[in-house]
């Protein structure tokens, strides 16, 4: 089948950070990368335009990353505590979702996204769970949050 060469326009877990020349599939290039404007198809012309932008990048990328180390110590140890239905041996009746997590923190002042919160599978226990949040590519943040029976 063969690769295409990709320049990518932002950070995209798992493949490369902006500005990277990478190698995907086709299919992957053509009906994803591309259309969501994560990155553009690599000709001679467009590499050499590249290292300019790296330049630029950098710049950015270094202010940027000040920013989240900030937001990262302000999430590293918060404690949250939740409650929710929860029937006999401590399974909920629900779920704690990304997006519930998301709430509490923005309650605690913390502005997530909630596709950053990394959580295998919802929440389905009470009791103490450490939650991880993919700031960045190289910068993840940690929290916990307890579960408790309403009620």
């Amino acid at each position: 089948m063969g690769t295409v060469q990709v320049i990518l326009n932002e950070d995209v877990h798992a493949l490369g950070n902006a500005g990277e020349v990478v190698s995907v599939k086709p299919g992957f290039a053509r009906n994803f990368l591309v259309p969501q404007g994560k990155a553009v198809l690599a000709t001679t012309e467009r590499v050499h335009q590249v290292e300019h932008q790296q330049r630029m990048i950098s710049e950015k990328r270094g202010k940027e990353l000040s920013d989240i180390e900030a937001v990262k110590t302000r999430i590293d140890g918060t404690k949250l505590e939740i409650e929710a239905q929860a029937g006999e041996g401590g399974k909920l009746f629900g779920s704690v979702t990304t997006q519930n997590l998301a709430d509490l923190l923005a309650e605690k002042g913390l502005e997530v996204d909630r596709r950053k919160i990394v959580l295998q599978e919802p929440i389905k226990t009470v009791g103490e769970h450490t939650i991880a949040i993919r700031l960045r590519s190289d910068v993840v943040a940690e929290f916990q949050v307890k579960v408790t029976a309403a009620g």
